[in-house]
């Protein structure tokens, strides 16, 4: 990725209060967050062949090893699965194809229960907790943000 593109991003996150993106491809992770009050924003990029890249009059933050997916909801005892990036909400595989997951349904860690669509990369999202889907909490092609609660899920 080029620093075109980094800036590219970077105008989006500002025009739409977006407050963290991170993008992983093949042997590269591009991880971005705004500062308190939308300050600039903090850019690091990581290959495994290449130095890391950032951007002038910018600081680099530590990029930890996974951002948690999954979160305990407080009170209902149920389970948040919680978005891993921004990106687009989809709920099957395709649009003439079964949803991956509707209330009801059981899953395991394993299990995909919806696709993320990142800069036209189809991210499989998987529940990583065992139990039953209680509630679905996002709109079938609808915009999702990093952290966002996308279904509940009763443990069991």
């Amino acid at each position: 990725m080029d620093l075109k593109d980094i800036k590219a991003i970077i105008d989006l996150m500002k025009k739409n209060s977006i407050t963290e993106f991170e993008l992983e491809e093949k042997d590269s992770k591009l991880r971005l967050k705004r500062g308190l009050n939308g300050g600039n924003p903090v850019v690091q990029q990581t290959e495994e062949s290449a130095p890391m890249v950032s951007m002038p009059m910018q600081s680099i933050a530590p990029i930890t090893a996974s951002a948690p997916v999954v979160a305990t909801a407080v009170n209902t005892g149920e389970i948040d699965i919680k978005s891993p990036m921004i990106g687009t909400f989809y709920r099957s595989p395709s649009p003439e194809a079964g949803s991956y997951a509707d209330i009801g349904t059981e899953v395991s860690p394993e299990t995909v229960v919806c696709i993320i669509e990142a800069m036209k990369v189809m991210n499989e999202i998987k529940s990583e907790v065992k139990g039953v889907i209680t509630q679905l909490l996002v709109e079938n092609g609808k915009p999702v943000e990093f952290g966002q609660p996308l279904f509940k899920v009763r443990p069991t």
